[in-house]
């Protein structure tokens, strides 16, 4: 895999070891049970808990709101079915407008912010399936001869799959919250071309040597799903992955006429675990093939090492962690705030979990976080 560079977006130390939980009791007044909903998904009973410890996902959930953790949900899917949930009340932000009190349910849409990237990688594998794309080696330049003045030898080496893992070694300040208003991310989306604005950035390395998180290759990402497939990345994922997963509702920024793939989507948590569990499957949902398994399998192998514990695939992190005495890995959706889909193929689950915190980049923050998660993975029952 190719070095890392720079990793400003996740942090945190490697999880304690884990050890599953083997003892379940009834959990209290049915706590975390889905409630059946028309929306595609099968959900366990009450007495279903042979695959997770009930008890204890429900005093995880239970600490985070005596701690006033500023989670707002946490959603579990396991052997195809939805097995817990459970949503908090909490501050949240929408389109940088800020909400001091929402009780979040399961018709709370929610902004998924960089988990947004990894839902348009499963729309551009869908453009390339179906020949729109031809491949991931296609030159960037390529679509978009407009911008022809911006060519240099260094920039003509520059791919789609460049931009797909980070690794198009352009300048770039991205946003957070330590560097508001003076980040590449704003200056890119009061451009008169954002696209432009991207390409135009000076060379620091060359392409697909240095991972370096850089939201504005999603700026390109998007209109050339656009180019490629004659309508904006909104409106083609809505046809081709939103619709067959019976995702009624969402929300996609749009600047300047193109889908914000960098951390525009709002989507409810039911549709997040929907996505999670579409990658588990290989790209198949409800006996469809949406996606070609091909596209899942190359988007979530690693390609470059984004930091000493996450690699990086197709706009995929790539992470691991301890279980029962061992390691299981995982490829991930993770967006600023705490928003997150973990899939962890060998314990057949999917994760789903929403959080407020956007402006909170402290160790606390990350350590809630990764708390649900180890939590969640003690709860869960070895399998076999």
């Amino acid at each position: 895999m190719k070095r890392r560079r720079f990793n400003s977006f996740l942090g945190g130390a490697a999880l304690a070891p884990l050890t599953a939980l083997p003892v379940y009791a009834a959990p209290p007044d049915g706590c975390g049970v889905p409630v059946p909903r028309d929306d595609g998904w099968p959900v366990a009973s009450a007495d279903d808990d042979k695959l997770i410890d009930r008890v204890a996902l429900c005093r995880m959930a239970d600490r985070l709101v005596a701690s006033s953790a500023n989670v707002h949900a946490v959603l579990l899917a396991r052997g195809g079915k939805l097995v817990f949930e459970r949503y908090f009340k909490g501050s949240d932000e929408i389109n940088g407008r800020r909400m001091e009190s929402v009780a979040f349910d399961a018709d709370t849409l929610h902004n998924i912010k960089s988990v947004s990237k990894s839902v348009a990688s499963l729309a551009l594998g869908i453009a390339i399936d179906r020949g729109l794309i031809r491949s991931v080696d296609e030159p960037i330049f390529s679509f978009f001869p407009e911008l022809s003045d911006l060519r240099s030898p260094e920039k003509d080496r520059l791919r789609l799959a460049h931009a797909l893992t980070m690794t198009m070694g352009l300048k770039w300040v991205e946003a957070v919250p330590d560097n508001e208003g003076n980040n590449d991310e704003e200056r890119m989306h009061m451009a008169p071309d954002p696209c432009r604005y991207v390409l135009s950035l000076p060379v620091t390395a060359p392409p697909g040597q240095e991972f370096f998180y850089n939201t504005g290759a999603l700026t390109l990402v998007s209109a050339i799903v656009r180019k490629a497939t004659g309508r904006p990345l909104d409106e083609f994922a809505c046809a081709v992955l939103f619709e067959p997963l019976g995702i009624t509702g969402f929300e996609w920024i749009r600047v300047k006429g193109d889908a914000d793939a960098g951390g525009g989507l709002r989507l409810r948590p039911r549709d997040m675990a929907k996505i999670g569990q579409l990658v588990l499957a290989g790209g198949r949902w409800n006996d469809r093939q949406v996606v070609s398994k091909a596209w899942i399998d190359a988007s979530t192998t690693p390609r470059t090492e984004a930091s000493s514990n996450y690699s990086y695939g197709y706009l995929w992190w790539l992470g691991r962690s301890p279980f029962n005495g061992r390691e299981v890995h995982w490829p991930a959706g993770l967006g600023r705030g705490g928003q997150s889909i973990r899939i962890v193929p060998e314990l057949d689950l999917v994760v789903a979990v929403t959080a407020g915190y956007y402006q909170d980049y402290s160790p606390q923050a990350f350590q809630v976080q990764a708390g649900v998660f180890r939590d969640v993975l003690r709860a869960i029952s070895p399998p076999g």
